[in-house]
């Protein structure tokens, strides 16, 4: 797996040493009452039986996609959208929370993104597209001059995978492990590339928000944006979910690993060990030529303190416990 490229950049350019927090698992994350900001909805899943991965070969083989295997899910929650702007800002205003891009004072922002006179600074030498962007951070996500206001329905982006699991201990939620992503964004589907098949634009409809023409130098924007577009901006999957490929990378609670356990897996949560933490789903600056991770199966990773113009997260939660029967009084 290339260390930055499309994915993002895989350094954490000086960010404060946070606690990494220990393995996740479904049930742990959540510090207290649901505390949701107005429209983050939930969508109860049902869990079950399903083959996670694929053995396609589409993927770097570095990624770790295969083999295709079976995996049962207890029954869990999983936001219908990424987190928003809005969502986010509630969050801050309610907690004072301070993001690792905005104690570091920078992030990595898309250069195509940035306008023509920008100054220079620095860049990645394996990926020159990526700038660290001073001032940088969810609220501003390209920088000095731009604003979360504009665009408040967007996932929010620059938040390192501490970030993201704040927002959620703060919520009552959580992050959800790597097979819930999947579970969830095949939406009941079997073996297909996307939600919603194996081609990428039936009938010539766009579906999601990925790159269009030659990266990184010419975005066509046929599919109507340019970088990130609103977070239900495109139909939903079959469990309700909307934009799970392309636009933001969403972090999962699972360290990440090429390898994986043999055999039926019972609500696998990754391995113990691990400096990266697993995201899924790809991002607006991936194109099926060269950085084909949008599809449902693929899977990428980064240090859970790297933040980008292009990495954000969805919540999840445990199924809500059963009422106890309560008998009628005569």
């Amino acid at each position: 797996m290339s260390p930055g490229g499309c994915c993002g950049p895989s350094e954490s350019h000086g960010a404060p040493s946070r606690a990494d927090g220990p393995r996740a698992a479904p049930g742990a994350g959540a510090a207290g009452p649901l505390r949701l900001p107005a429209d983050l909805t939930l969508i109860s899943l049902p869990g079950g039986e399903f083959l996670m991965g694929s053995d396609a070969g589409e993927g770097e083989p570095a990624d770790g996609e295969g083999p295709a295997r079976p995996v049962r899910l207890s029954p869990f929650r999983m936001a219908r959208t990424a987190v928003t702007n809005r969502q986010f800002a509630a969050f801050i205003e309610a907690t004072g929370h301070v993001t690792l891009a905005e104690e570091v004072g920078s992030s990595f922002v898309f250069a195509g993104l940035l306008p023509d006179d920008f100054p220079p600074t620095r860049g990645l030498v394996d990926s020159p597209w990526w700038r660290e962007t001073p001032g940088a951070c969810w609220s501003r996500p390209e920088g000095a001059g731009s604003d979360w206001r504009e665009r408040q329905d967007h996932p929010v982006v620059h938040v390192s995978w501490h970030d993201a699991r704040a927002f959620c201990r703060w919520a009552g939620l959580r992050l959800p492990t790597e097979a819930e992503w999947e579970f969830a964004a095949r939406g009941g589907l079997r073996g297909r590339r996307y939600p919603w098949g194996d081609e990428l634009n039936p009938g010539g409809a766009h579906l999601c928000n990925v790159w269009q023409g030659r990266f990184p130098s010419r975005n066509d924007c046929a599919d109507g944006h340019a970088g990130t577009a609103p977070a239900a901006a495109f139909p939903p999957n079959g469990f309700g979910l909307h934009n799970v490929c392309g636009n933001a990378w969403e972090w999962c609670a699972d360290r990440f690993s090429a390898s994986h356990p043999e055999g039926l897996q019972h609500d696998p949560a990754g391995p113990d060990q691990g400096d990266r933490r697993v995201i899924r789903g790809g991002s607006f600056l991936c194109h099926e030529s060269y950085c084909f991770r949008f599809r449902v199966a693929a899977r990428s990773a980064n240090l859970p303190d790297a933040t980008a113009g292009h990495m954000g997260f969805r919540c999840a939660a445990d199924a809500p416990s059963p009422e106890p029967h309560r008998k009628e009084t005569p």
